[in-house]
């Protein structure tokens, strides 16, 4: 059974077709990288995958039971499914070690020692164990988005969601936070990538989903999707974003 599953899934914001029949499935330790053009619906597809989004048509199943609407079983849902976003979204005001260990002791009901050292060794795992005790504003922009990759882990998700997570960083911090990226994919982790690094895509990827108008035009393992892409959208995509 796939760990998660999208059937005809529709999406719209007022007149605009985010969305379109929508199918994936993606199995446990699997990692999919969704890839396109600005616009094409990739980081909606991503909210939808653990109800940021609500869809309009169609279904999602998470561990073959349909999402929850809401309340405990949602909750529940999520904190099984960790989320890294552009923006990372810390605490401004909690040190580093309180932005880790705070869903572990208020959601998951740790006690305090224990979601410590587990966020000590996350810390240590995504390389910026030295910085424990600085304030998010102390840190560079790749920091930061490790720390947020440490606290998601802190939940012990079996999904990780990645919604363009290098975006908001300058070049010399990307590779950084790819690198920690490749380092979890390694490990067997679940991941759905949302993101514009190709070289991230063929290095780390099972499968690559070239979406364009919200819709996946096509999947494919990275060797057969940039070796050999089926459909024109794709072609076009790629001859653009490999030139540069």
């Amino acid at each position: 059974m796939p760990l998660v599953t999208l059937e005809g899934v529709g999406k719209s914001f007022g007149d605009n077709r985010v969305l379109s029949d929508v199918d994936l499935s993606v199995e446990a330790g699997e990692v999919v990288v969704v890839i396109g053009p600005s616009g094409s619906g990739k980081s909606t597809l991503c909210r939808c995958i653990n109800r940021l989004e609500t869809i309009d048509e169609g279904r999602i199943l998470f561990e073959g039971n349909p999402l929850p609407a809401e309340g405990r079983e949602l909750a529940r849902m999520r904190s099984r499914v960790g989320m890294v976003f552009q923006s990372f979204n810390l605490f401004a005001h909690r040190t580093i070690l309180d932005n880790v260990t705070l869903g572990p002791t208020k959601v998951l009901g740790q006690k305090r020692g224990q979601a410590e050292a587990r966020a000590r060794e996350l810390l240590t795992r995504v390389g910026i164990a030295d910085k424990a005790d600085r304030l998010p504003r102390q840190l560079s922009g790749g920091q930061q988005q490790r720390a947020a990759i440490a606290r998601a882990l802190a939940m012990d998700p079996v999904l990780m969601l990645f919604d363009e997570p290098t975006s908001a960083l300058d070049p010399e911090m990307i590779s950084e936070v790819l690198d920690v990226m490749r380092s979890l994919a390694a490990t067997g982790m679940t991941m759905i990538v949302v993101t514009h690094e190709m070289g991230f895509a063929r290095s780390a990827a099972d499968r690559v989903a070239f979406m364009a108008d919200g819709r996946i035009l096509e999947i494919a393992p990275p060797d057969d999707f940039f070796g050999a892409p089926k459909s024109d959208r794709a072609r076009d995509f790629l001859a653009r974003i490999l030139q540069h």
